[in-house]
């Protein structure tokens, strides 16, 4: 996909940020070719961008790490923003979160640094206009796939979107103040015992679920790396395939929790795999969460998933 402007209805990168991407619910099926899935990272926060527009699920949106990022608009706009408070401003005033609001032609939409979270999702009315490729928009940097020539946003890219009438500030939509999550700086994730649990000793297992791990610098969308009480784990593996949000042991007893854009084969033994709607949490967590594991049953953390898929829509996977 190019990144000269071609349309003239859209949104122009003024600063890209840390970095931002184009993300939608990712990329299925592609496993056996060694893509990654890709897609938001918090799904929480990207489908409430899209469902306050009254948007497909799957539309893409913006999803921006730390902040830092300056956006120009071509045209009027209907946006919403949903995640990590970034303070956001137009022209010097203050924008919600978790809200829609217009921004007109000409006028900038500027992000600070996040000061709650780490991941905000910024979404235009229609979604942005971008060509899917093997079915998503998602940006997967490692497979140069998706996004605009596969990579994060750059100063200068123009993201294109369908014309569309902006509205009036009185005319906002809110995420509702029950579905606002917090963040914060400890959690509990659960776990969906499966893979090699069973190989692990019982002592490794209890030593896992009563420690406490650190999140360290060395986390992205690929793995979040934890530091804490090492576990032994079992050896001599085959390569197999790995699910989103598997907390994989290598040889120095450190969990690595999977995510979007992991490898799709792995020989390294794993515990199991964190539930589907507890992902968000870690998505929005900074270096230095401290995190706590538990055993959930494999129906209830199905049956939650399930819940949250059909309030959103069906096509989450």
């Amino acid at each position: 996909m190019s990144k000269a402007k071609n349309a003239s209805s859209g949104l122009t990168v003024i600063r890209p940020g840390v970095q931002s991407s184009l993300q939608d619910l990712g990329r299925f099926g592609v496993a056996s070719q060694g893509l990654s899935q890709g897609g938001a990272m918090d799904l929480h926060a990207h489908c409430w961008a899209n469902k306050i527009l009254e948007n497909s699920v799957n539309c893409p949106t913006l999803e921006i790490v730390i902040g830092l990022a300056e956006f120009k608009a071509d045209s009027n706009l209907q946006l919403a923003l949903a995640g990590a408070e970034m303070q956001a401003h137009i022209d010097g005033k203050s924008v919600g979160n978790w809200c829609s609001f217009s921004l007109l032609q000409g006028q900038t939409l500027t992000l600070k640094a996040a000061i709650s979270g780490m991941r905000s999702y910024l979404a235009v009315s229609g979604g942005f206009q971008i060509e899917p490729i093997l079915g998503s928009v998602s940006t997967v940097v490692r497979n140069q796939l998706g996004g605009l020539d596969g990579d994060m946003l750059q100063t200068d890219d123009f993201l294109p979107t369908k014309p569309h009438v902006s509205y009036a500030a009185s005319l906002r939509s809110y995420v509702p103040r029950s579905f606002l999550p917090e963040y914060s700086d400890t959690m509990t994730l659960r776990v969906i015992e499966s893979y090699q649990s069973t190989d692990f000793s019982p002592q490794e297992l209890k030593k896992f679920y009563q420690s406490e791990y650190i999140l360290t610098q060395d986390c992205d969308r690929m793995g979040a790396r934890l530091t804490g009480e090492p576990i032994n784990a079992p050896t001599g593996l085959i390569s197999e395939g790995i699910a989103l949000g598997a907390i994989q042991v290598p040889v120095d007893g450190q969990p690595i929790i999977l995510l979007n854009d992991r490898q799709t084969l792995g020989g390294y033994p794993k515990i199991g795999c964190v539930a589907r709607v507890d992902l968000p949490k870690l998505a929005q967590a900074r270096p230095g969460t401290r995190i706590g594991f538990t055993p959930v049953v494999l129906v209830k953390a199905r049956d939650e998933w399930q819940e949250f898929s059909r309030y959103f829509g069906s096509s989450l996977k």
